[in-house]
């Protein structure tokens, strides 16, 4: 039988929320190991995004602790310089991590006390085993792709990429191109589609929220004052009315009833923030089809309303879902069915037994920066007793 391998924490993801753990324990003087399945840190920034891709938020609000991003640094960082940054964070804080290990099942013993860790070396086979006082789990709210069921999709004869796999417009030229879903993601492929000169078109089957980076930066300053939600709402449909000329349903985009803000804080949904695609909808270089795909016949797209179109590529900008479930074995109500957080922030990043979540509560880069802080500060505090204990055996 093989021995487990002791440690004191075992962080289970290398993104952003992941290593910032990392760092803050480090900083506390707690020793941590990463398990990342892919072969990098950030792999999110570096394999599953597109080539036009910046942060929506300035960079004030997109650092992670104990490491501004530079004053020269753009307000609005590219892909690969934030893919840079967090390369340069783990180095700098000399994070721990085992890439290329996929965690298979994590459980709490309560007889040894320990978090008992099956993980399976991907380059080798091989099946490793550790034992941790503490286990985080940071693996990220766009763990897996999904992909919706729709009747007689394998059969289209044209390209079918999830936004996993789109990178740009690059050969779609004159192309007939379908964007399914109208997120961020879906909203700036489509886009990026249209610039390259795609004959493009969105299926726009919920309500979203409009709103400029700007408009969403002064939202998030008055957030920073303790300004009431129901007040930054009223103040950022106000600007939007302004930049965006008033009632965008008339171009096919409907705003839902609850206001951008406390839509962000109380739902899983993130107003869009628009880069260029609404001028495009207005001037019909882009075309909404305010309906979801019901199937696909030929190279035939028919959609939930009755209307049908050919498109020559489609892609799938249908979002991700965790797999915490699938190996976490625990029922303490920290993570919840879906993977994520089960409870409301701010009580959403600790559970029983030494389990955390950060990450997992839909607030991007400065939610993993406020978890890492919670989560190691704990641990931290949690293990002071047996660290002053061990020091004064010393004496």
């Amino acid at each position: 039988m093989a021995v487990a391998e002791e440690e004191e924490v075992i962080i289970v993801g290398a993104g952003q929320s992941g290593i910032a753990v990392a760092a803050c324990l480090s900083l506390r003087g707690v020793r941590s190991l990463v398990l990342e399945r892919d072969d990098c840190v950030g792999s999110l920034w570096r394999k599953r995004t597109y080539d036009r891709l910046h942060l929506h938020l300035a960079k004030q609000y997109s650092a992670l602790p104990h490491a501004p991003h530079a004053e020269e640094a753009p307000t609005y960082l590219p892909r690969d310089e934030f893919a840079r940054y967090l390369d340069g964070y783990a180095a700098r804080f000399a994070v721990r991590t085992r890439l290329r290990r996929e965690v298979r099942s994590a459980g709490f013993d309560a007889g040894k006390g320990r978090w008992e860790v099956e993980a399976v070396d991907l380059a080798t086979g091989r099946r490793e085993l550790y034992a941790a006082r503490f286990l985080v789990v940071a693996s990220g709210e766009n763990d897996e792709r999904f992909v919706p069921e729709v009747p007689g999709l394998e059969a289209f004869p044209g390209t079918v990429v999830h936004a996993a796999e789109y990178r740009s417009g690059e050969g779609l030229r004159g192309k007939a191109v379908l964007v399914v879903g109208c997120g961020n993601s879906g909203m700036e492929i489509a886009y990026d589609l249209a610039a390259a000169g795609a004959v493009t078109s969105i299926s726009v089957r919920s309500e979203l929220h409009l709103v400029t980076r700007e408009i969403w930066n002064v939202a998030m300053s008055l957030y920073g004052y303790h300004v009431p939600a129901w007040i930054i709402d009223k103040l950022v449909l106000l600007m939007c009315a302004v930049v965006f000329g008033g009632d965008t349903a008339r171009h096919g985009l409907r705003r839902p009833a609850v206001g951008p803000f406390t839509m962000k804080l109380t739902t899983p949904a993130y107003p869009v923030i628009d880069v260029g695609t609404y001028s495009k909808i207005r001037t019909g270089e882009i075309r909404v089809l305010p309906a979801g795909v019901k199937s696909v016949r030929g190279n035939v797209v028919e959609f939930a309303d009755g209307r049908r179109h050919p498109f020559d590529a489609i892609v799938l900008a249908t979002g991700y879902r965790s797999t915490v479930r699938r190996w976490l074995r625990s029922d303490d109500g920290l993570i919840g069915d879906d993977g994520m957080a089960a409870r409301p922030y701010p009580e959403h990043w600790k559970g029983g037994n030494g389990l955390y979540c950060a990450g997992l509560v839909r607030r991007g880069i400065y939610g993993s920066y406020s978890d890492a802080e919670l989560i190691a500060g704990d641990i931290s505090e949690l293990l002071r007793p047996q660290q002053t204990h061990s020091n004064g055996s010393n004496k």
